[in-house]
């Protein structure tokens, strides 16, 4: 019994043991398990975090492109709004300037019905319309070219332009219209030839230019028969047409000379920087040809061209003598 009993104690012993071995694995099972439910949270958190930075850089992404799309059309809108204001602006521009025009037409018809008003039509070159004189006694007494301008500031090109058209409709005189006088006008004046007023001078320039016009058309009539060829060719060496046919020479020459000395200053220029690249060419190869004579000697064959009494020996009139051939 006593044997048995300590047989019983010793598995009493045992059976302790395994049952404190047994709460110390389910105590360490349990905080096992806390870690890694810990770290299965912690890399959650991680891989949550990843997916949220990831959702919201594709979103934005998105956005951008969505931005860069509403930013294109605005600029496209932006463009095609200020095309289309350009686009009625200067259609607008252009409808004033053909309001200016058949108003100067609509005057000259109705104030001078024997004249004859030419309109000329739009695309074609020269100015607005022609006006040719006549009376009951004369046909053509002589002409007069208008010009209509209707915009914010005036342009001296428009003087030279008008010039150019006058002398090719062969016209008398030529009177340019304009809302915008040049500076140094504050009234209807002459300027390099040509006539130059608002639309309410207009009406009275154009009467007295016409009448000007008929009273020298009479005195060329009573003279008719009284000239020769000299007073012929007096009257037009002191003509209208004469004296635009020389402004046209001389400007022609004045502008072939401008681009004549243009032309002299560039060659200059060009002569110049070719002569200081040859003086450095040839400077470099006399230093070239000194050194390797110095390292060498007589071993290297004699350039006459590169020789000291070759070179003094030249005249300064000769022409400059090639160094290589």
């Amino acid at each position: 019994m006593e044997k048995e009993l300590s047989e019983k104690s010793e598995k009493i012993r045992e059976l302790n043991k395994m049952e404190g071995e047994i709460a110390k694995l389910q105590r360490e099972k349990l905080e096992m398990k806390e870690a890694i439910q810990a770290e299965a949270e912690k890399q959650l958190n991680v891989q949550l975090t990843l997916e949220r930075e990831k959702i919201r850089k594709q979103e934005d992404d998105k956005n951008e492109l969505k931005f860069k799309e509403l930013q294109k059309q605005l600029e496209e809108q932006k463009k095609l709004t200020e095309e289309m204001k350009r686009k009625q602006e200067q259609g607008s521009m252009q409808l004033q300037g053909e309001v200016m025009e058949l108003a100067i037409e609509e005057w000259l018809a109705n104030n001078f019905p024997l004249d004859s008003i030419d309109e000329v039509k739009k695309g074609a070159n020269g100015a607005d319309c022609l006006q040719i004189v006549n009376t009951r006694e004369h046909q053509n007494c002589g002409s007069i070219y208008y010009e209509s301008k209707r915009t914010k500031a005036f342009q001296p090109s428009w003087i030279e332009k008008f010039k150019n058209d006058i002398r090719t409709k062969r016209a008398n005189i030529g009177v340019l219209v304009t809302e915008v006088m040049p500076s140094g006008m504050e009234r209807m004046g002459m300027r390099d030839g040509i006539w130059i007023c608002t639309y309410e001078e207009f009406k009275g320039l154009s009467a007295v230019l016409r009448q000007s016009l008929i009273q020298i058309n009479q005195a060329v009539q009573a003279q008719e028969n009284k000239g020769d060829k000299m007073s012929m060719l007096y009257d037009f060496l002191t003509s209208n047409e004469f004296r635009l046919q020389i402004e046209g020479i001389v400007e022609g020459f004045t502008q072939m000379q401008s681009d004549l000395d243009s032309e002299k200053r560039a060659m200059q220029r060009i002569w110049k920087q070719r002569e200081k690249q040859i003086e450095k060419v040839v400077h470099n190869t006399l230093g070239m040809y000194g050194s390797i004579r110095g390292i060498a000697g007589n071993a290297v064959q004699s350039v006459k061209a590169l020789e000291l009494d070759f070179i003094e020996g030249e005249s300064e009139d000769e022409e400059p003598k090639e160094l290589f051939e």
